[in-house]
């Protein structure tokens, strides 16, 4: 799969992260309502302190696919359009617009069961407790972003190991 983003810029940690995850996720939960189980911040961004690319990353998690016809049409209604599982099952894409007023975030739709769901979700906690490794994956991110500014997949290829550690730390 290719990815659509084509220059990688890595940022300090900024505190409007929060503030604009919580902006796009209340919109979302005013159209979904009982449809979302919850609405997760996962990647970078949601973990106080890790520099990252500025987009907000976006799980919304529903009960099971039983849900997601309803889910689609909810949020077609709020501009939001499926892409499909973009290559990963059970994490439904969504692309979106018509909201400049939001931060550039990627949505996800995922039943609670998805094994892509308890990583994103394992992975940022596991951050969120280890200031350590916080600085050592900040670290590794800026020096991808300088060594790859304009190659997203070799930043993601940089990058890639250290995910692997974390995940085998955490039994994932």
């Amino acid at each position: 799969m290719k990815m659509v983003t084509k220059s990688v810029v890595v940022l300090p940690y900024d505190e409007h992260w929060e503030h604009a995850f919580i902006q796009i996720k209340d919109e979302i939960q005013e159209a979904l309502g009982s449809l979302a189980l919850s609405i997760e911040h996962v990647g970078s961004t949601s973990v106080r302190g890790l520099s990252a690319k500025p987009i907000i990353d976006i799980d919304v998690v529903i009960k099971d696919y039983s849900l997601f016809d309803a889910v689609v049409r909810a949020l077609g209604e709020i501009g939001y359009h499926h892409e499909g599982d973009l290559g990963i099952t059970a994490r439904e894409a969504f692309k979106y617009s018509g909201k400049e007023y939001l931060q550039k975030h990627h949505l996800y739709v995922c039943p609670q069961d998805s094994a892509e769901l308890k990583r994103h979700v394992a992975f940022r906690n596991y951050l969120r407790a280890n200031p350590e490794a916080v600085r050592e994956y900040s670290r590794i991110k800026v020096e991808g972003a300088m060594l790859y500014p304009n190659d997203i997949e070799k930043y993601i290829q940089h990058k890639s190991p250290f995910i692997e550690k974390i995940y085998r730390e955490i039994g994932i």
